[in-house]
């Protein structure tokens, strides 16, 4: 067996733990004999503050570093039999992964013998025939493909037999390496169970690939037939890759031996400094021990194989990186002290930012008035000379949100004021309109006609009026078009009908400026049925969309250039057209601001329409409007 323990010692003595607890003591002093020597003048010069501070800061570092040391001399054997015993525990749990994939390779094998092309294979071997050998050879081609897919560590196979080689045929054979002569044969016929190879050139197959080999007797009828072997192949850098030998320079080193002390996978050791232990033997199974090479202490750790009892595992690291906790333990005491000594510094702050608090918080409400928040207050439980200069503050403060109060007030009532300037120029315009066409039907005789559309438009007057009320509800406004309508119809018999669509009934009870939709009803047929005397179409849809009142009043008309009408309403050119739609815009404006919106659709020819977007309820006091910021 490999690896003789250098004089094995017991993982921890904890002699190292305490020589640099002592050293540590002795710069201690050393350090605090320094600063006593230096400050012992400017000590009595310095203020009270000063001297509070210093005593303070000088006490706490002497207190903590006592602690440190002490701590430092406890932990640190700890640590230490801690870290040797993690040691050895992951070399334990590397070798368990190593022989769980070594031995998922032996299970790939049995499974393999267990297939009926391998059993006609062995029969054919038994009875030395020959002349079937490209058919099994065929047949044994899903079963080797398996093999490699349910283990992908395995690089190639091969089944060595008297009547001729099995092998996948995705892999090329060399044809001048016989395996009946080769080292494998030799070593494998002294171990009947199965030979596992250390790492070698696959002479077997091309590609001259680095692999290490599991021989194995065929089986057939559970008895094992001497000529017959089966080689499987494991690529050598795969292994490497499981142990960690693909990063050398890592913390720890794994080395996988056989037990003529002989490297399985290859390690990178340069041949000329490769450990002495190597070549040595032992004969525990298992162990630990501390070996010097190139100047440096290392922990050896090594422990057999169950799944290749001629394969050791065996795991070198760095007693000092080993040890790296102690070093830790050290800069943490150093830490906590500069902590201490920061903490004593932050107090002497935190009493400098009590005593300015009040100024600071003066500060902060002066920042919230730059963002309009007008609301605040400056408290104080105190009645120093900052706390008088808040108080001031708070009677400022009362005095603008007087003055702001004063400003919304006046200009709502400028807004409520153009907003019944605006209605009252829609009435003459509607009023000088229906007299018009009463006249033309008096003139005409129609004294029937005419009878109806003067108590339609007293009945339309009484609704306009409402009560001198400037909103109303939905259905009131719907009642004046339909008055309007009435007289339109009887001034203009046949030219157009209308049709008034609500999604839901409970819409009606919704609040909307008055003398709102009969306007643009009175575009579609002054403007929209211009040259047309039959046929006309006005549609008034109203529904309920995201929480808005959505106003549709569609009509067949001639159309019109939405952005002329646009630019003309924008430049106050307007025709009587545009003026009411300009009026309508800016009335919506004044009772809702951006919440509403008015847009216009339509091409020469095709009909316009008219959407209206309304609150379910006008701006209250307080919200933006009318240039007015909310308070």
């Amino acid at each position: 067996m490999l690896l003789t323990s250098a004089g094995n010692q017991p993982y921890g003595t904890g002699d190292k733990a305490c020589e640099e607890g002592a050293a540590a003591m002795r710069m201690l002093k050393i350090w605090g004999s320094l600063i006593r020597v230096k400050l012992s003048g400017l000590f009595y010069r310095l203020s009270v503050k000063q001297r509070i501070l210093f005593s303070f800061i000088v006490l706490i570092t002497l207190s903590i570093s006592a602690m440190g040391v002490l701590t430092y001399r406890i932990a640190g054997k700890e640590i230490q039999d801690n870290a040797f015993e993690a040691s050895r525990e992951t070399v334990d749990k590397t070798l368990q992964l190593l022989d769980y994939r070594l031995n998922d390779v032996a299970m790939s094998v049995q499974s393999l013998m267990l297939s009926d092309a391998y059993r006609k294979m062995m029969l054919d071997v038994q009875a030395h025939d020959v002349s079937n050998y490209y058919v099994r050879l065929s047949e044994l081609q899903y079963v080797l493909s398996q093999t490699a897919f349910n283990e992908p560590m395995i690089e190639n196979v091969l089944i060595a037999t008297p009547i001729g080689d099995f092998y996948s045929t995705t892999q090329i054979r060399t044809q001048d390496h016989s395996f009946y002569g080769s080292e494998l044969y030799d070593n494998s016929r002294l171990s009947p169970g199965g030979y596992w190879a250390k790492g070698h050139y696959d002479r077997l197959f091309t590609g001259n690939q680095r692999v290490i080999s599991f021989v194995v007797r065929g089986i057939y009828d559970n008895t094992p037939i001497t000529n017959v072997f089966i080689v499987v192949n494991i690529r050598e850098n795969r292994l490497a890759s499981l142990l960690g030998q693909n990063a050398p320079q890592s913390e720890r080193q794994y080395l996988l031996l056989n037990t003529e002390g002989e490297e399985v996978v290859q390690s990178g050791w340069d041949p000329e400094h490769t450990p002495e232990f190597l070549q040595d033997s032992s004969r525990g199974s298992e162990g630990h021990f501390f070996y010097p090479f190139e100047g440096e202490e290392y922990l050896i750790n090594y422990k057999q194989s169950g799944a290749a009892p001629n394969w050791i595992l065996a795991g070198m690291q760095s007693k000092e990186q080993l040890l790296g906790q102690l070093m830790g333990v050290q800069r943490t005491i150093i830490l906590v002290i500069l902590v201490f000594l920061v903490t004593t510094w932050f107090f002497s702050n935190q009493l400098t930012a009590a005593l300015l608090r009040p100024l600071f918080k003066l500060s902060r409400l002066m920042r919230r008035v730059e963002e309009n928040q007008l609301s605040v207050s400056f408290e104080s439980k105190y009645n120093d000379e900052i706390a008088q200069v808040g108080f001031q503050f708070n009677r400022m403060m009362e005095e603008i949100k007087t003055l702001i109060r004063d400003v919304r007030m006046n200009e709502e009532g400028k807004r409520q004021a153009e907003i019944r300037a605006l209605t009252a120029q829609m009435e003459p315009h509607f009023l000088y309109n229906t007299l018009n066409t009463i006249y033309c039907k008096s003139v005409m005789g129609e004294n029937e006609d005419v009878n109806e559309m003067i108590l339609s438009l007293s009945q339309m007057f009484q609704l306009g009026l409402s009560g001198g009320r400037d909103l109303i509800p939905l259905a009131d406004e719907l009642s004046h078009v339909r008055q309007y309508c009435a007289i339109q119809q009887k001034c203009y018999e046949d030219l157009f009908r209308y049709q008034v669509i609500i999604e839901e009934e409970e819409l009606l009870a919704c609040t909307v400026p008055k003398i709102l939709l009969q306007p643009i009803v009175e575009n579609s047929i002054q403007h929209g049925f211009a040259d047309r005397r039959i046929g006309g179409e006005i549609t008034l849809k109203i529904t309920l969309e995201q929480s808005m009142l959505h106003i549709v009043v569609e009509d067949n008309g001639q159309g019109m250039d939405v952005s002329k009408v646009e630019q003309g309403m924008l430049r106050r050119e307007l025709s009587k057209k545009g003026y009411a739609l300009v009026n309508i815009r800016h009335r919506l404006r004044l009772y809702y601001g951006e919440k509403a919106r008015m847009e216009l659709s339509g091409a020469a020819g095709s009909g316009s329409r008219t959407d209206l977007w309304i609150p379910l309820s006008p701006l209250m006091e307080g919200e933006e409007a009318y240039g007015i910021p909310a308070g």
